[in-house]
């Protein structure tokens, strides 16, 4: 192999590695020696020859998806099935369900007026991205960071983040682990193709503390790879860590660290090439936020129509024509709340304390309650 094509293929797999990580087998990486590792990886993938080189991503042309999820009369939304909470496939009824995928029903009642008319379609860390690329998805909502890469590299726009959240880390309660560098010489699970996996390697190179990274390639393999004992710690976004250990061997014998390791805000993003389908996708969230905000909620919502406050009006669509500025009915916001609801309803059924998990909203909450939820005017 010629000089310049070896390193077009460094250069390419360099970036790629901060996407996701090469297959779905198991991997052990030195931490304390990450970059040279990883280096190693490369130089030896390059040396099997052109073989090697890493596939080309198809991506759909942007344009009219509203038009085509309209004429489809179904929203082709990307999603978890894997994460309790956020977004689950229960086995018995067969039914997707969560906060990341009440934000898709949201998007279909909003744009179909049905917010049943969602075909959720599950990706791991790995297949998200192309998933959205090739156009096989409308919407991609599945606990994805937002980052500057992602962002600009991947031809997506992302929308409003929808949970603030950060990484953490799971541990057993009689291991002695009380804080992050307790973990010394011990190992780690993580899920390949997430920003978690680099995030845990220059976090404990940052802190000097060498630790034994296991990649796995998907939620279920990582926690059961750490439920079975392969692994000292498991780490994920903290949300990611409290719906997984209700999923444990043994709940109460874990307990999650208060230390932070990142800053990982999770939201909604569409392809390139569309900006109205991605102004939906926006104030469908906003939506939910500003209802919140003027106390409309799925349960109330009927009541408000025909008030005296003139945002409420509309917000609800009763005035205004601000809907055909997306091409949609001016109720459409309506419909989101009667369907789906507010954003405090969607969290309280999925995350509230009348759920396992019990999570306190925390950033979460609107700027008026202590969070950084803020509503932009509907106007």
């Amino acid at each position: 192999m010629n000089k310049k094509p070896f390193v077009l293929i460094i250069s390419l797999l360099l970036f790629t590695l901060a996407f996701s990580a090469c297959g779905g087998e198991t991997q052990t990486v030195e931490v304390t020696r990450e970059v040279q590792v990883e280096v190693t990886r490369i130089v030896e993938v390059a040396a099997e020859g052109e073989a090697a080189q890493p596939a080309a991503v198809t991506f759909a042309e942007g344009g009219e998806t509203l038009a085509q999820v309209q004429e489809r009369g179904t929203l082709k939304c990307g999603g978890n099935q894997n994460v309790p909470g956020f977004g689950y496939l229960d086995p018995d009824s067969g039914d997707f369900t969560g906060f990341d995928i009440d934000f898709c029903k949201a998007i279909a009642a909003a744009t179909l007026g049905d917010a049943e008319a969602v075909e959720v379609t599950p990706t791991t860390g790995d297949s998200r991205f192309p998933t959205l690329q090739s156009g096989e998805v409308d919407v991609l909502i599945r606990n994805t960071t937002w980052t500057f890469s992602r962002d600009t590299a991947l031809g997506f726009d992302f929308g409003p983040t929808t949970f603030y959240d950060g990484q953490g880390m799971m541990i057993r309660r009689d291991s002695g682990i009380e804080t992050l560098a307790d973990l010394e010489g011990g190992t780690v699970c993580v899920q390949s193709g997430t920003t978690t996996e680099l995030n845990l390697a220059q976090y404990f190179d940052a802190i000097g503390v060498s630790i034994e990274i296991l990649v796995y390639e998907d939620a279920v393999a990582t926690r059961e790879a750490y439920d079975s004992g392969a692994c000292d710690g498991f780490t994920t976004d903290k949300s990611g860590l409290v719906s997984q250990q209700i999923l444990l061997a043994d709940p109460n014998a874990h307990q999650i660290l208060v230390e932070d390791m990142s800053r990982e805000p999770l939201g909604p993003l569409t392809r390139h090439g569309d900006n109205n389908w991605n102004d939906i996708m926006s104030w469908v969230t906003y939506c939910t936020i500003n209802a919140e905000f003027l106390g409309v909620n799925q349960e109330n919502v009927d009541s408000m129509l025909g008030g005296d406050d003139p945002v409420v009006s509309d917000l609800l669509g009763e005035t205004g024509d601000l809907g055909q500025n997306m091409g949609l009915s001016n109720d459409w916001c309506y419909q989101v709340i009667k369907q789906v609801g507010n954003y405090e309803d969607i969290y309280m059924r999925n995350l509230g304390p009348d759920t396992p998990f019990n999570l306190p909203r925390g950033l979460n909450a609107l700027y008026t309650d202590g969070g950084i939820l803020y509503p932009i005017p509907y106007r």
